[in-house]
């Protein structure tokens, strides 16, 4: 029986499969490729991984998301996402169920309900919502690698003050004697005049620039676990359309023990559809 607190999934059937058969096709798919990412040895607690159409970055987020399995399953995923600005507020969707073709997904709401206590939030509910990429196309790769999980799905803008609800949620789950893994999502560097930012010109010289200096910055500062400067960088050189939601899994990622990153891999649209705009993406994880 379906939940009457069900938020409904608005990208299924353009941005990535609406059926379990398709999705599952795609994610085996997505795994094989994943076989030539180089994982770092030990537990995974976290990652960064993008959110356009599975098309583009699907193989990305899923090998991820997927990589963060571990012998002790959690009881909750937290995922930190949204295109926010510096003075957006907090975005929570505290209680119901998320939609996906692999079932449901069930709010944490002990741990919502802990976080409304200590945070200020712009409560969504499931009738009544943003439309958001950023949360949902990751949420099929968690309910197929952790069908139990539970989630916290959060906005977080590219604050300072993002960082300490960062902390806080791995405190609050440690009270709770809940296991948990995060995962921040973000593209990086939109360019071309489709996004307005043509600074480098077109062509292969801006595709370049791009790949080896523009987004070359924000990922050091990823996996040298920077998340401050991480912001900063993003604000000053539109590198990380999410950085919030980025510097804030950092900050988890940390207070749970983290003390290194890897990337597994880098990519831009351009390498599946060529052209004068284009995005690029990353995944990294956290160890």
């Amino acid at each position: 029986m379906k939940s009457t607190k069900l938020r409904r999934a608005v990208f299924a059937g353009s941005w990535y499969p609406s059926s379990a058969a398709e999705c599952e096709k795609e994610i085996k798919g997505f795994l094989a490729e994943g076989k030539k990412m180089d994982f770092p040895v030990g537990e995974l607690v976290g990652g960064i991984v993008p959110h356009a159409g599975w098309f583009f970055s699907g193989s990305i987020a899923c090998n991820v998301i997927g990589g963060l399995k571990s012998d002790e399953p959690p009881d909750v995923i937290v995922v930190f996402g949204m295109h926010l600005h510096p003075d957006s507020p907090c975005i929570m969707m505290a209680e119901g169920t998320w939609e996906t073709p692999f079932g449901e997904i069930c709010v944490d709401e002990q741990l919502t309900g802990e976080l409304t206590k200590q945070f200020s939030f712009k409560l969504e509910s499931p009738g009544s919502f943003t439309q958001d990429n950023t949360i949902e196309l990751q949420l099929p790769f968690i309910k197929y690698f952790f069908n139990e999980a539970k989630i916290v799905a959060m906005g977080v803008p590219p604050a300072k003050s993002s960082l300490g609800i960062g902390r806080a949620v791995v405190d609050i789950a440690n009270r709770l004697d809940l296991r948990m893994k995060v995962i921040g999502s973000t593209d990086l560097t939109h360019y071309g005049r489709n996004y307005g930012f043509v600074s480098e010109g077109t062509g292969s010289q801006a595709l370049d620039w791009v790949r080896n200096q523009n987004d070359r910055r924000i990922i050091d500062l990823m996996l040298d676990m920077d998340a401050e400067k991480m912001i900063y960088e993003a604000l000053a050189s539109q590198n990380a359309c999410c950085a919030g939601a980025a510097a804030t899994a950092i900050a988890t990622a940390k207070r749970l023990g983290a003390d290194r990153a890897k990337s597994i891999a880098y990519a831009t649209s351009y390498d599946k559809s060529p052209g004068d705009s284009f995005v690029g993406y990353v995944g990294i994880v956290f160890a």
